[in-house]
């Protein structure tokens, strides 16, 4: 059951713990090989159910969210960190995830046992949505996908390393040489 209110932006699904998939795949979304477009791959909540599924398999900090729901759809759908982190704050919220110290400084989550057992008992919606991921991946070339996550790889590494301050003249250097010899790699494929 669906009940949507626009004056208040309300949506209310008939799974506990948030939406499901669309029952096809149409309009504004990545680019998919029928008919040249896939539609949004998300109703309302679905994000939730797949960031905790993941973070149910292994613990994985936001950044390592994106990359693999980007490996899962085939580069058909790249959350950005302005979705993925207010979802894992709300995650934490309900009790279903907790932050755990991570390599690098950065703040990894892993899924409690109320979030293993909020997943479990949404097994079906959970499928179903992971399912869609697969017909998404299917449906998407790939190449370009990949090559645009490597370089946003990139410029999220540079950036966050530059934000962390006290960069050296020896890690300019460094980093400067790294980026230099990969773009030389480039050149010779």
């Amino acid at each position: 059951m669906h009940r949507h209110f626009s004056h208040k932006h309300e949506h209310r699904s008939r799974h506990g713990f948030g939406g499901h998939l669309r029952e096809h795949l149409r309009g504004h979304g990545g680019r998919g090989e029928r008919g040249g477009r896939i539609g949004r791959l998300l109703e309302h909540g679905d994000l939730r159910f797949l960031v905790l599924a993941l973070l149910a398999e292994k613990p994985r900090h936001g950044y390592e969210v994106m990359r693999e729901l980007e490996e899962r759809t085939g580069g058909a759908y790249r959350p950005s960190p302005g979705v993925i982190y207010p979802t894992l704050s709300l995650l934490e919220d309900e009790g279903f995830v907790v932050p755990i110290a991570a390599e690098g400084g950065r703040k990894a989550y892993e899924a409690t046992a109320a979030g293993k057992e909020a997943l479990e008992a949404n097994r079906p919606s959970v499928d179903a949505i992971f399912a869609r991921l697969d017909e998404a991946a299917e449906q998407s070339s790939g190449a370009r996908p990949k090559l645009q996550r490597a370089m946003q790889n990139l410029s999220t590494a540079l950036r966050l390393r530059m934000q962390r301050g006290g960069v050296t003249e020896e890690q300019v250097d460094a980093i400067a040489a790294a980026i230099d010899e990969a773009a030389s790699k480039i050149e010779r494929v």
